[in-house]
């Protein structure tokens, strides 16, 4: 067995996947490399992040793999998960050893862990989309806090920016430590102190901003709380099942939520 480390990256990993059709070694398992450790029984390898050699790969997939098989690929990717990181490298080796169409193949290991590893990351996305709040700044900027169990903020982009065209905002993922920011004509991808946002990041909460709110921002958020009590038929209150379409960890985005 041989290990490959890369560094957690796209480009790392199809650069794995170049290097293993080059030297002829399929038998491979992913590292990341801050995460390696020493083995008695397998050859380790650092695999360098290149771009020309990910490019040819990219492009060779793209040849083999129809529109909705490469965003599965992406989606999974966007898990950061090693064992996702794994069925992608497993399942590109695969595609390229196959004359066939394999994508449906869900008998296949790999390509099942792909699926189920988009299913995954697309639920994140949609929640994200769903439960994303906003608060005014008083300079006008409309921002959320958000810490998405995978790096969503890729697909969501589209959605905010067709949805609020209209005014300024910015989505920041404090696990992550980078955001979207949006400046009424084109999105950018901006990184930041977070403590600058969150006073208390360090603790985990999310919402709890440093900047100075706009004044009438109290007054909206009280409206949402309003209409959220209107609704609500405690009669009806299924707590168990609303957690299943709602989870937890989810409701600290939520005005309604903070009653």
């Amino acid at each position: 067995m041989i290990i490959y480390q890369f560094d957690g990256s796209l480009t790392g990993l199809l650069s794995c996947v170049f290097r293993a059709f080059q030297f002829k070694e399929f038998e491979v398992q992913l590292a990341l490399q801050h995460q390696v450790q020493d083995s008695l029984f397998a050859e380790s390898i650092v695999v360098a992040s290149h771009e020309q050699q990910a490019q040819r790969v990219w492009a060779g997939l793209s040849q083999k793999l129809s529109s909705e098989g490469l965003k599965r690929f992406y989606y999974t990717f966007l898990s950061e998960q090693l064992i996702a990181f794994q069925h992608l490298f497993n399942f590109a080796i695969y595609v390229f050893q196959t004359p066939f169409s394999v994508e449906k193949n869900y008998g296949h290991a790999d390509v099942l862990g792909v699926s189920q590893w988009t299913k995954q990351v697309g639920r994140e996305k949609h929640r994200m989309e769903a439960f994303v709040r906003f608060k005014k700044t008083q300079e006008g900027l409309f921002i959320s806090l958000v810490r998405p169990d995978f790096n969503v903020l890729p697909l969501i982009e589209k959605h905010f920016k067709a949805r609020y065209q209209d005014q300024k905002w910015l989505i920041y993922d404090e696990k992550r430590h980078y955001g979207i920011y949006y400046d009424l004509q084109q999105t950018h991808q901006i990184e930041l102190d977070a403590s600058t946002l969150d006073k208390n990041i360090h603790n985990g909460f999310s919402q709890d901003f440093s900047l100075e709110l706009d004044e009438n921002e109290s007054l909206y958020d009280q409206l949402w709380k309003d209409y959220f009590k209107s609704v609500n038929i405690d009669a009806r209150n299924n707590i168990k099942l609303h957690i299943q379409y709602v989870p937890k960890r989810y409701w600290r985005y939520m005005n309604e939520k903070n009653l």
